[in-house]
């Protein structure tokens, strides 16, 4: 997978409905993110993103691509995401994919860590 699809497909899960979600995250992938329970199965996340608004626009930078091996790709970036209602959200996010078949990729592993903001103090 070129470097622009690689990116096409990461803005997919965060823009995309619940159904094609469901078709990019592997049965085993494994999520950590920012809200309880934290850590989640892949089964466990196409259902909180089943019940969840979808970010209407999501901007990437700081990015790195890796190919560690033949059919992995492992991705991290920095994600400033909004909805339509004003709602913004920024972290720091890592994506590991692998490949099924030719052209069939799936999420194996997600992270995100929201942005810290540093005290005036």
């Amino acid at each position: 997978m070129d470097d622009n699809r690689v990116w096409g497909f990461e803005e997919s899960l965060w823009t995309c409905d619940a159904e094609q979600y469901r078709a990019l995250i592997d049965d085993e992938c494994v999520m950590v993110l920012p809200e309880h329970p934290f850590v989640l199965t892949g089964t466990q996340a196409i259902e909180a993103v089943a019940n969840t608004p979808r970010w209407s626009k999501v901007q990437f930078s700081e990015q790195q691509i890796m190919r560690p091996q033949e059919g992995l790709i492992a991705i991290a970036y920095k994600a400033e995401a909004s909805r339509d209602d004003s709602t913004g959200y920024t972290a720091y996010c890592t994506t590991t994919m692998r490949r099924l078949e030719h052209d069939e990729w799936r999420v194996v592993q997600h992270q995100q860590t929201p942005a810290l903001i540093a005290s005036a103090a």
